[in-house]
């Protein structure tokens, strides 16, 4: 490892000459003659099984997308100064909308006022380190800030409801007949026991073991990796998650509370898969025992999440290339495990984490997507999940063709505007943040 940059020095370089006795080698000669690539193309597509996708779907009219973004500013200087922005939006539009929006070039000045009309956002910023709200820890800035962001009135006023109401809706359950009545206990921010809990629809309240003040959103765990003035980058990232399931289930909420009808003309679109990992997982649980319940009172929630990067994006672009059009892939667990997270374990992949089953589906040669879809089994788990499986799977894809966009491959377009609202670019959206964070210090 090189000596890092100081005040008064500049790092230490690299040696332009050190990669010599790497190539003179006999040893990584031999190893390197050796090495051929693999026609993993074509023994992938062996074991996939693609089918075709189902054509009697009834298109879906009204929909809604999230999508979320971070910004973390450091200071590269001692002492290492951190501030977390994030910001996360919602996106409601109709297919007449959409319809009017051109695909290939899209006017400019139209999607401006399509965004303006339909979009809601919620920000809020972390001190993570070396950057503290006087008279009080980070851990506790932190915490305190997580509760009040999730109760953001900016929200609030637009959706006739609020993202805590929310919370409190699929923390307890509220859309069964007989809700739970106590939040399930999680680890307590002071004694660190695993005995804090809350009675039923309160945001806050007293750790029964120690007395310290907790709040519904500790049951999240994000406290578990800050100490009083040390917060990892991470925490933002998960709250930032938090936020944008938050956001895509308050209009569920909200209509299952008014007029369930409405569910079924409705299709909600996440950027990222449905899954909510580590600690956050506590929500996933109880997500999926509402899609089971929707679907058991006959009202089927569409909902698809989008993954844009990564290791099941990664290993489409391998397999699907030679798939037929209008076709999709399901894989089961041993799949997963075995050709896409190359693990050797008798584990679940995403028993705990995920409320929606991955899909592979190519509708065309330029638009392959891996999307999640909720399953529905008695609010459990799905191991090997099949078509009948995926909730209203045949309306979500009879909608897709009406929603995708032609500006990037595999791109949708509520997902691509919901990103639009949502974005902090690294330039100019660092440098303002970066600006801000220092005209506002010391305030």
């Amino acid at each position: 490892m090189p000596y890092q940059q100081g005040n008064r020095l500049p790092p230490e370089r690299a040696s332009k000459l050190g990669h010599l006795e790497v190539i003179q080698s006999d040893l990584v000669q031999k190893l390197c003659k050796s090495f051929n690539d693999p026609e993993f193309v074509e023994q992938t597509n062996t074991i996939s099984k693609w089918e075709q996708l189902p054509i009697d779907g009834i298109e879906l009219k009204i929909i809604f997308s999230t999508d979320g973004s971070i910004q973390v500013i450091e200071n590269p200087n001692p002492p290492f100064k951190a501030i977390a922005f994030v910001k996360s939006a919602l996106l409601r539009v109709d297919q007449y909308a959409i319809a009017k929006i051109d695909k290939d070039t899209p006017n400019p000045f139209a999607l401006r006022d399509l965004m303006k009309e339909s979009a809601l956002y919620h920000s809020t910023a972390f001190p993570l380190r070396n950057v503290f709200i006087e008279g009080k820890t980070n851990f506790n800035s932190i915490r305190e800030i997580m509760f009040e962001s999730v109760k953001d009135k900016g929200l609030n006023d637009s959706l006739e409801g609020a993202m805590m109401d929310t919370l409190k809706w699929i923390a307890y359950e509220k859309w069964l007949d007989i809700p739970k009545q106590e939040l399930e206990r999680f680890g307590c921010p002071h004694c660190e026991k695993n005995v804090a809990t809350l009675p039923y629809n309160e945001e806050k309240g007293k750790c029964p073991e120690c007395g310290g003040e907790i709040f519904i959103t500790d049951m999240f765990g994000l406290h578990q990796s800050m100490t009083d003035d040390f917060a990892p980058n991470q925490v933002a990232s998960d709250y930032m998650g938090v936020s944008e399931t938050l956001m895509i289930f308050t209009p569920i909420r909200f209509y299952w509370e008014t007029n369930r009808v409405i569910l079924k003309n409705c299709l909600f679109v996440k950027d990222g898969p449905l899954s909510l990992r580590a600690t956050l997982a506590k929500l996933s649980a109880p997500i999926r025992r509402f899609f089971e319940y929707a679907k058991s009172k006959e009202i089927e929630v569409a909902m698809i999440g989008q993954e844009k990067s990564g290791q099941f994006y990664d290993h489409l672009q391998l397999i699907g290339n030679s798939a037929s059009p209008n076709s999709f892939f399901i894989p089961d667990n041993r799949y997963i495990q075995e050709h896409i997270k190359h693990n050797n374990t008798a584990a679940v992949y995403g028993a705990d984490t995920n409320y929606g089953a991955k899909l592979f589906v190519k509708m065309n040669d330029y638009h392959k997507m891996v999307i999640n879809i909720p399953t529905g089994e008695r609010g459990e788990f799905v191991t090997s999940p099949s078509q009948i499986h995926l909730i209203n799977f045949k309306n979500i894809i009879a909608t897709i063709p009406k929603i995708l966009s032609n500006k990037f491959e595999g791109a949708l377009l509520p997902i691509e505007l919901a990103n639009k609202i949502a974005s902090l670019s690294t330039y100019p959206s660092a440098k303002a943040l970066e600006l801000f964070a220092d005209a506002t210090k010391g305030t």
